[in-house]
């Protein structure tokens, strides 16, 4: 932010037309690198979780990879999954999220895929308002009961940039080409 002067010198016009266009050529530079910069600051950007372990055997959530979105989410028990049922599994971390970031529990596609567990409510909501601890609902589609040990991954952890937003009351929406056509209207 801020003005740029050139002065000019007319007693030596060619190195004066040099020197505005080394500086404009300066400016224009400076001009992209800010632009880059701020269009690309938000990809970079981290935030501090602040994370509390509730017993000693408490795992702190992490990524199996660096390009990983999902952070994973252990069992701090062990514990049976009746068959067809809902289970509540402990994992003895709390966490305080920022007022601007909110968490998605998500399943884990090994345990879904493999064994017919998923979370009863996927995606599960952290607000940042939640400090307690993380409990994953937990059902066993499968017909056998399921073990889950102490230390399993049993969830991912996703985070979400959120923007507080106002609801505008209108007549009618602007006309789109879905418009109104619900379940399976697109194939």
């Amino acid at each position: 932010s801020g003005f740029w002067v050139i002065t000019v010198s007319v007693s030596k016009p060619n190195r004066s037309r040099i020197f505005i266009l080394s500086e404009l050529l300066a400016l224009f530079m400076k001009i992209i690198s800010l632009i880059f910069i701020n269009e690309r600051l938000p990809l970079y950007m981290s935030k501090n979780i602040q994370i509390k372990l509730l017993t000693e055997d408490s795992i702190i959530p992490k990524k199996q990879h660096e390009l990983d979105i999902g952070y994973d989410l252990h069992s701090s028990v062990d514990i049976k999954l009746a068959s067809k049922k809902v289970t509540r599994v402990k994992t003895a971390i709390s966490i305080s999220l920022p007022k601007d970031i909110g968490g998605f529990v998500l399943p884990r596609s090994g345990l879904s895929s493999n064994h017919l567990i998923t979370l009863i409510n996927s995606p599960g909501l952290i607000d940042p308002g939640y400090t307690g601890e993380l409990i994953i609902p937990l059902i066993n589609h499968g017909e056998e009961n399921y073990k889950i040990k102490l230390g399993d991954r049993i969830a991912q952890l996703v985070f979400i940039n959120v923007q507080n937003i106002e609801f505008e009351v209108v007549n009618n929406h602007i006309d789109s080409e879905r418009s109104d056509k619900g379940f399976g209207s697109t194939g």
